[in-house]
């Protein structure tokens, strides 16, 4: 028999059960763009015409399958539906008529399947994964502003029922680890290796001769339908609208009709329901757009160390020195003997630097709780941490790492301290989130090796660094930082130097322009909903007093000592302070807090700023509360460009990375830059919003030169910093 071979599938054929091999020869992964889609469908018409006892879908990459050609998509435009229509439908025929064929269909992963991958293999009848603690599957889709388009919405509500389709893989879009997702169902088993799962996948196949989809048989009924759909149907809305805490984002409200009205269809009718939402999405969503750009062609880049400079080999470090066993300190310590990294964690006591030691003991036990690590995995990465009071064991460290309180004066002094003991070749970093790195160097004797690394709380949780570079920072030593943010997985960005450099300085603006609309006499009401209208993942108010109200006042106090007039948000800041209330920390703020814990909004804030409560019972004046919206989201805007017109930012992919995973800019916006070019008008809209800002709200708001100068390009901000960068 002459098998097919195509340009991304191979064949071979043992004991009447044929394997298809996805192996793109033009690709390191396979994924769903054209040239599968037409092998695919040329192979699965070859298939039903042949009499084989069965087939096993597997892949020759380490990955199985990685999903969409998301080049494809983040072109399409709206003229290009029925195109994009029929290819999903031609797409979703030919995995259903393998699906029907009445042979048993296998697929054995032993990689990750992630959103078109795991379409392919939930097509499947059965579906065995190879142990591979680095493999996720799940249907990501929503992340990125789309939904599953291959049948992965309507297989996943027949499989689990609506309720547990939307809340366990749809909506969130979790990439599962392979036990959570043989829990779920998504696996049906789970083999030590290669070898055992193909043999597996030819053993069920000879024991099931004849094979259909449980939802395919006649009677069947899907997973919690009836009485139970029926009582979630009226809470949906409610849950969505909690879940996506007041922001509109379009995904989601697409993915819950398609679940709950594909569910209610007939199976053939199904297929439809979702192609025609996915082709909205896709052609006619400019959030999927600017999720697409930011969480996987900008995110791509920046961990591909897009901003890292060339001609230096990779490096590794195999100790860290920690300087500060407080919160910042222990956690920068855990994630570095998470990875392997021998820390050495100082404090000025051995007591201070337990205590440290402490925090990372606290996540491993929950980690045990959870069965995400074994004991002795456990007991080695906590082996790892060595608390100590005493410079002489930083001898030994590659890179210090100072995370002390935020003084200029203190850092200077433990730095000194370090380097009389620390080799020459070692790599000095400073965690400060607001201070000047030059400033910082000139207390070091070899101010070319030291840079900044701004880690954000908590660390264990939080993905991006803030690699900052000081006039005398060398190209060496910022590419050892970025290699050892990689190491420790985490997310890197590279910005160049100034005070509070691009994050600290653009979220404090943000947060001082939802304090100064308190002065105003806006309802804080208002403000919290503007912010979660906005899709900021906090509230401003909330996460004001989450950094503390004393930061914001001596950051302010050091703009005005500068010269720079006084922020309107500083008289009302003093006033909360003085009556003792400073945050979160400090047991009261914008809200009150019992043993830690949120309590909701402080009452007297009404009566302190002699505030109306009629505001807070209406949704009140939308034109008022667009405003609102604006103002915060503008201002970090503005911001950001005047950060490229400084040298402070330095990519359009770091800007946009930064502004989501640094400081909650809405994800939807596709970051800071994106959001600049997606504003109706483009950038010819957005100086046209500022100016109307700029009248009404004050001179903050002018528009940098930098939009202007892009403005008369007659291109988009993101094409201009690409050229600027060439």
């Amino acid at each position: 028999m002459q098998l097919l071979q195509t340009e991304t599938i191979q064949s071979t054929l043992t004991d009447g059960v044929l394997t298809l091999i996805l192996n793109d020869d033009k690709q390191s992964a396979n994924t769903m763009r054209a040239q599968f889609v037409q092998d695919y469908g040329q192979m699965v018409s070859w298939i039903l015409t042949q009499e084989f006892a069965g087939v096993i879908l597997t892949s020759a990459k380490s990955s199985f399958f990685a999903g969409g050609d998301l080049k494809e998509l983040i072109s399409a435009q709206a003229q290009d539906a029925p195109q994009i229509l029929a290819s999903t439908l031609s797409l979703q025929a030919q995995m259903c008529a393998l699906e029907t064929w009445g042979k048993p269909v296998v697929a054995v992963m032993g990689g990750t399947a992630l959103g078109g991958g795991l379409e392919l293999a939930l097509a499947c009848h059965r579906r065995i994964g190879v142990a591979n603690p680095k493999a996720r599957f799940g249907l990501p889709e929503v992340t990125l502003g789309l939904l599953p388009g291959g049948g992965g919405t309507v297989r996943t509500v027949r499989m689990l029922g609506v309720v547990q389709a939307l809340t366990q893989v749809l909506l969130k879009g979790p990439q599962l680890r392979m036990d959570k997702a043989q829990s779920l169902g998504l696996i049906d088993e789970i083999h030590t290796d290669s070898e055992g799962a193909m043999a597996a996948a030819r053993a069920w196949i000879k024991a099931n001769p004849r094979s259909e989809q449980p939802w395919r048989a006649k009677g069947y009924r899907i997973p919690g339908g009836g009485k139970q759909l029926a009582q979630f149907l009226p809470a949906i809305p409610a849950t969505l609208k909690s879940q996506l805490k007041g922001a509109h984002y379009q995904a989601p409200h697409h993915i819950v009709s398609v679940a709950v009205n594909s569910a209610k269809a007939p199976i053939d009718r199904a297929w439809e329901i979702e192609a025609r939402a996915f082709t909205d999405l896709v052609c006619n969503s400019q959030q999927s757009k600017n999720m697409t750009q930011a969480f996987f062609f900008d995110l791509q880049g920046v961990n591909k160390g897009a901003s890292r400079p060339k001609g230096y080999e990779r490096s590794q470090v195999s100790k860290v020195a920690v300087l500060g066993a407080g919160m910042m300190g222990a956690g920068i310590a855990y994630v570095c003997a998470k990875v392997g990294i021998q820390v050495v964690l100082k404090d000025v006591d051995l007591a201070g630097a337990e205590r440290g030691k402490a925090y990372s003991e606290r996540l491993v036990a929950k980690a045990m709780g959870r069965k995400h690590i074994s004991q002795d995995a456990a007991d080695a990465l906590l082996a790892r941490i060595q608390p100590t009071e005493s410079y002489a064991d930083l001898a030994d460290c590659e890179l210090v790492i100072e995370a002390v309180f935020e003084s200029s004066e203190l850092k200077a002094k433990v730095f000194q301290a370090a380097q009389a003991v620390l080799p020459e070749t070692a790599l000095l970093a400073s965690n400060t989130s607001t201070l000047p790195i030059t400033g910082l160097a000139q207390s070091v004797e070899r101010p070319g090796d030291f840079v900044g690394l701004h880690f954000f709380s908590p660390v264990d949780k939080m993905p991006l660094v803030e690699i900052v570079r000081g006039a005398k920072s060398s190209d060496a030593a910022v590419a050892r930082a970025l290699d050892f943010v990689q190491q420790i997985r985490k997310t890197p960005i590279v910005v160049g130097d100034g005070r509070g450099f691009f994050t600290s300085r653009v979220i404090s603006l943000f947060l001082n322009e939802a304090v100064a609309m308190l002065g105003e006499g806006q309802s804080p009401v208002m403000i919290e909903r503007a912010g979660a209208k906005a899709g900021y993942p906090s509230p401003p108010l909330q996460l004001v007093d989450e950094l503390s109200l004393t930061l914001p006042l001596k950051i302010m106090a050091e703009y005005q000592a500068a010269g720079h007039p006084p922020h309107p948000a500083k008289a009302i800041l003093e006033r909360l302070v003085a009556q003792g209330r400073t945050g979160r920390s400090g047991g009261a703020g914008f809200y009150d807090y019992v043993d830690g814990k949120r309590q909701g909004l402080w009452s007297g804030l009404w009566e302190c700023f002699e505030l109306s409560a009629e505001q807070d019972l209406v949704d009140g004046d939308q034109a008022l509360l667009q405003d609102m919206v604006d103002r915060m989201m503008y201002l970090q805007a503005i911001a950001a460009l005047q950060c490229f017109e400084e040298g402070v930012l330095l990519s359009a992919a770091d800007g946009n990375i930064g502004s989501i995973l640094g400081i909650g800019f809405p994800a939807w916006t596709g970051g800071v830059v994106q959001f600049v070019d997606q504003v109706q008008g483009g950038v010819t809209g957005f100086v046209a919003r500022c100016g109307e800002l700029e009248s009404t709200y004050g001179e903050r708001f002018a528009v940098p030169d930098l939009a202007r100068t892009v403005l008369d390009s007659g291109g988009s901000l993101r094409d201009w910093l690409e050229k600027r960068g060439t």
